[in-house]
């Protein structure tokens, strides 16, 4: 009998939809729909805050959203946070001013919306976006600060902090936005699975996920079978055990699709 996950990690923007999008075609419908009648566990992990994610928890049956590039767990059929992990976003910020000049600032305020220090593009933040000051922004501790960098290029911005380290959070910059993300200390998509593959008392040999993004790294490499979508970055595919379709031609169905 050929080999079948019993925890499957889908990525949202870029595998599931297009990048910004809460449309899932119907053929990738099908396919998550199929792993799971098989009784294996759906697992959405994604970078989005919990309020970009609730559009796309009814379209698909998964057991677990993995929010906030895992620093925010959410229950899908209860509507229930059964986890979430913050840290003070203070530090980040002004590490990130004094060397990127320009840039603009947003907390996640988790399944609201987030306050924003500066103005984002529109379509940018998910939820009710208020305008705060950095001693609003910093108050209360947050599970995901996101920067863009206006004016600039994803290339400028990865080469600008290629050097840059800062202490007390997670942090990867994106491959299609000049916009870098930060969540708390030790927190990705591949610990945050781990954690609740171990909960599940699910194999490490019975995982598959698949993803897209500069953020998916650890979690392709975390699973028994990682799948890069064609269009990711060269980096990315590299931490992949297999690369399937792009988004446009379906290449998450076209993954499941092996198994189920």
């Amino acid at each position: 009998m050929s080999w079948r996950p019993r925890l499957v990690a889908l990525d949202i923007d870029g595998t599931l939809t297009h990048v910004g999008s809460n449309d899932i075609s119907p053929a990738v419908k099908a396919a998550v729909a199929r792993a799971a009648e098989h009784g294996t566990h759906v697992v959405l992990c994604t970078g989005r805050s919990l309020i970009g994610t609730t559009p796309i928890a009814p379209q698909i049956p998964a057991s677990m959203a993995l929010c906030s590039n895992g620093a925010v767990w959410w229950d899908p059929k209860l509507d229930e946070i059964t986890k979430r992990a913050t840290f003070d976003p203070g530090p980040t910020i002004k590490a990130l001013q004094a060397l990127l000049p320009g840039s603009v600032f947003s907390a996640e305020q988790t399944g609201v919306g987030s306050l924003s220090l500066g103005r984002f593009l529109p379509g940018d933040l998910w939820g009710v976006v208020t305008d705060a000051t950095f001693e609003e922004i910093t108050a209360v501790p947050t599970p995901r600060l996101v920067m863009r960098w206006h004016d600039r290029t994803p290339a400028e911005l990865a080469f600008a902090v290629r050097e840059l380290e800062l202490p007390d959070v997670s942090w990867h910059v994106d491959h299609t936005e000049p916009w870098l993300t930060a969540v708390p200390p030790n927190v990705t998509k591949g610990s945050a699975l781990e954690e609740l593959r171990i909960s599940l008392g699910i194999s490490a040999d019975d995982t598959l996920a698949i993803g897209d993004g500069t953020n998916d790294v650890e979690m392709l490499r975390w699973a028994a079978c990682g799948i890069a979508m064609g269009q990711a970055p060269a980096t990315v595919q590299a931490a992949a055990d297999g690369v399937t379709g792009t988004v446009l031609e379906d290449g998450a169905a076209q993954a499941l699709s092996r198994f189920f």
